[in-house]
């Protein structure tokens, strides 16, 4: 018997919008809920701890609401909490990965960076993807305090934004690299602002359609009897609800309405 179903996506904040507008343009029927931790943000300088509960209520707020897939459209929730949610729940968990196989691949040289919060770089799960493609190209990380933050606050194109890229792009720029991995969610809103600083010459890798495919593939192969519930888009935050609405509309491109979580999942 088939049954609505709908994609749950949740990150640290507003970031993970640019995994679902991937999502949307793959899947443009379904029905998806989107819940922007920002009580909580951000959760590169948080616990590993404190990460996997976060995920944990929020993926339970998501199944709640009818998702029987979700994404962690989040790079650091995913380092430290996709093993402990597929372990619990049995619905598909779908987990970002900084994209260092086509990266490598992309790079002229072999020179490829990361942009990444400190969080994910210090994940045992980063250490073994670089471990997986060691030999292949030299891989070059940089953490960057302070980006998400100037995301949240919609700050995309500000001085502060800038003398923040330019501080954590020049290392990587100067041992060579050719090629730079945006590694976390929040940072393809500044690839306009990258692209300036860095040069036109400089390819930036962004894993958001990857991550749209392989939810496409899961869900044909996993939910083959589920129906849409509908091409709706839900929003949610865990922080201030006029402050996260102004920000993702203009994140989203258009006006959106944010509901607050219950305060179960506060």
């Amino acid at each position: 018997m088939q049954k609505a179903g709908a994609i749950g996506v949740f990150d640290s904040g507003v970031g993970g919008l640019s995994v679902l507008r991937h999502i949307r343009e793959i899947l443009p029927n379904e029905r998806l809920i989107y819940v922007a931790d920002s009580g909580h943000v951000p959760y590169g300088d948080k616990s590993k701890e404190y990460i996997e509960k976060r995920s944990l209520i929020l993926t339970r707020f998501l199944q709640q609401q009818g998702a029987d897939a979700i994404v962690i459209a989040c790079n650091t929730a995913s380092a430290a909490a996709a093993a402990t949610l597929r372990s619990q729940f049995s619905l598909p968990i779908i987990a970002m990965e900084p994209a260092v196989k086509p990266a490598v691949a992309a790079s002229r040289n072999g020179i490829v960076g990361v942009l990444a919060t400190t969080g994910t770089l210090a994940s045992a799960r980063f250490a073994a993807l670089l471990e997986r493609y060691a030999g292949e190209g030299e891989i070059i990380t940089q953490g960057c305090p302070g980006l998400v933050e100037q995301v949240e606050k919609g700050e995309l194109n500000s001085p502060e934004t800038r003398a923040l890229i330019e501080r954590y792009t020049a290392p990587l720029l100067a041992r060579g690299a050719d090629t730079l991995i945006l590694g976390c969610t929040h940072y393809p809103f500044l690839a306009d602002v990258i692209a300036e600083v860095v040069g036109s010459n400089i390819a930036l890798v962004d894993t958001g359609t990857a991550v749209a495919c392989q939810l496409q593939r899961r869900i044909e192969t996993e939910l083959s009897m589920r129906i849409s519930a509908g091409a709706t888009v839900e929003f949610f935050t865990s922080g201030d609800v006029v402050a996260a609405a102004l920000t993702m509309s203009v994140l989203w491109g258009n006006d959106v309405e944010v509901m607050q979580l219950p305060a179960a999942f506060l």
